[in-house]
């Protein structure tokens, strides 16, 4: 880069120094830098897919439901479950910190015994958070 041509007449030595090495030196080790920057923050996240051999848990940590169809079935987040059943995922909420929300949805053709006996399952399980969802079924009713 600096480079002197003769004409200047001088036989002298030269008393500058020569920075073309230097620089060149620096731009390598610049470009290195550069390059290994982005591989050591570079993440690809991939959604493995998980072995089904643990149970799933059935009761979730934010939110359950309780749904009876028309027959009186009763539903625990879109599973069939029976009364005991009921009442031991009720207990797990109730373990658990903070108490998930229950909201409660029977069908409008649910017949009222069904629904009572719920209601008295989650009642003696003293379950905090209970809210009816679904109201809006019923607004034509009145």
């Amino acid at each position: 880069m600096g480079m002197s041509v003769g004409g200047g007449g001088d036989d002298g030595p030269m008393m500058e120094i020569n920075t073309t090495p230097l620089i060149d030196v620096m731009l390598v080790l610049l470009i290195m830098i550069i390059m290994t920057i982005p591989i050591q923050t570079h993440a690809v996240k991939v959604d493995l897919p998980q072995s089904n051999s643990k149970p799933q848990n059935i009761v979730e940590p934010e939110k359950n439901k309780v749904y009876i169809d028309a027959q009186g079935q009763v539903y625990w987040n879109s599973a069939p479950i029976d009364d005991v059943t009921l009442r031991q995922y009720l207990d797990q909420t109730l373990q658990m910190s903070p108490e998930p929300e229950l909201h409660f949805q029977p069908d409008p053709q649910t017949r009222y015994e069904v629904v009572d006996r719920v209601l008295a399952i989650i009642k003696r399980a003293n379950v905090n958070k209970l809210g009816f969802v679904g109201n809006e079924q019923y607004r034509n009713d009145f």
